[in-house]
């Protein structure tokens, strides 16, 4: 359920050793290499930053530098897990299978933008069980009749999507039932009394209480329900050694911090500029971004008729910012930024991922899926970023 970047290995592998310029090519262009055409955007955004250039250019140039070094983060977490064997396997996939939007929101944090980190957030939510589950099935059913996946394995990820949506939604109740007003679209602070500072730290730490126990319920007493055996057309790694991989994650760990800065350091002025609202910045583009890689992964093993991991990629991964990117931000704005983040989400953010979990819900709890399924969760998709534009 919540091994995301262990289901990323079966999807391909890399260029053999030494191989040749005809295997590098292939390799680039492959589902599992494109991310890597993009790197060289992290030195063009880096040069746009020193010589003060556009902020609308050094915005999409730190953007889409994000996707490689969130690419690169996530080969290197696999093989160290692959290595560490399942229960710290487990562990380095929440500490660093979610470092970009961790990092985003950290720069996000430390400037004020609250708004723009809890719509990222929701964004993220919306992006994977939505867009990324819904192109998933889209492609992957077309020409076929019907996908089929493990029901058990699904109905278990939507279920904790269920706790995590009644836990993020009952600090906005509080707020409203105590004569309150719940944030606007536009704002960027917004400040909230220590009662619902202190529900939303309490809502953070169950939360990650309950993610510890989905981790051990997937990793350990359940695991034969997440990890269904091989049917032989994987890749099981890339043959990295540890010292290699430790290597790679930190210097991709470095990089996507320093596009992460750039990035959070451009958006007031980007959306300034282009018309657009920080809401709809943070809860469609940037989180968009954060998971480029990962969303082309889910649809690329899904048109493989390999629906198993297409769920798990998608689902897991919303469950992974519900219940642990979103509470570890909140421990951590009571240490930085201008005050603690409470978890009151506007209007627009509530209807979404409400509507958002209950359809994912519906369409996941069958065990199969076709393409019309799909095309419904895009066509929602759709209609709430078109809602967020003009919120």
């Amino acid at each position: 359920m919540l091994d995301v970047d262990e289901a990323r290995a079966g999807e391909g592998g890399e260029p053999p050793p030494g191989g040749s310029r005809r295997g590098l090519f292939g390799f680039l262009f492959s589902g599992s290499g494109w991310p890597y055409l993009l790197v060289p955007f992290i030195p063009l955004a880096v040069a746009f930053e020193l010589a003060h250039a556009s902020p609308t250019l050094i915005f999409f140039t730190s953007a889409i530098g994000v996707v490689p070094t969130a690419a690169v983060m996530g080969t290197a977490t696999e093989e160290l897990a692959d290595r560490a064997g399942p229960g710290i396997g487990g562990l380095l996939n929440v500490t660093f299978g979610n470092l970009p939007e961790l990092l985003i929101a950290f720069f996000a944090l430390r400037e004020g933008l609250h708004e723009v980190v809890k719509a990222s957030i929701i964004g993220s939510v919306l992006g994977n069980v939505l867009l990324v589950l819904g192109g998933s099935m889209l492609v992957g059913g077309l020409g076929r009749d019907r996908q089929e996946f493990n029901q058990k394995a699904a109905t278990s990820q939507a279920a904790m999507l269920i706790l995590a949506l009644a836990a993020l939604t009952m600090p906005a109740v509080f707020e409203l039932v105590k004569g309150g007003d719940l944030p606007l679209p536009g704002d960027e602070l917004v400040t909230f009394d220590h009662a619902v500072e202190e529900l939303s730290l309490i809502v953070a730490i169950v939360l990650l209480v309950a993610y510890a126990g989905g981790l051990w319920f997937s990793l350990r007493s359940h695991r034969d329900l997440f990890n269904p055996p091989d049917d032989g057309d994987g890749v099981d790694g890339h043959g990295w050694s540890i010292r290699r991989a430790v290597i790679v994650l930190a210097v991709a760990g470095l990089a996507v911090g320093l596009m992460s800065e750039i990035l959070v350091g451009s958006i007031a002025h980007t959306a300034e500029s282009m018309g657009l609202s920080e809401f709809f910045i943070g809860a469609v583009i940037v989180a968009v971004v954060g998971n480029a890689a990962e969303h082309w992964v889910a649809v690329y093993v899904a048109a493989k008729d390999k629906m198993d991991l297409a769920i798990n990629i998608a689902v897991g991964s919303a469950a992974q910012v519900a219940l642990f990117v979103g509470p570890v931000l909140v421990l951590i704005s009571f240490f930085v930024g201008p005050n603690p983040l409470a978890l009151v989400f506007n209007g627009f953010e509530l209807a979404g991922v409400v509507l958002a979990v209950m359809v994912a819900s519906h369409v996941t709890s069958q065990g199969e899926s076709t393409w019309f399924e799909g095309l419904m969760l895009l066509a929602l998709y759709v209609v709430l970023a078109a809602s967020f534009l003009y919120a």
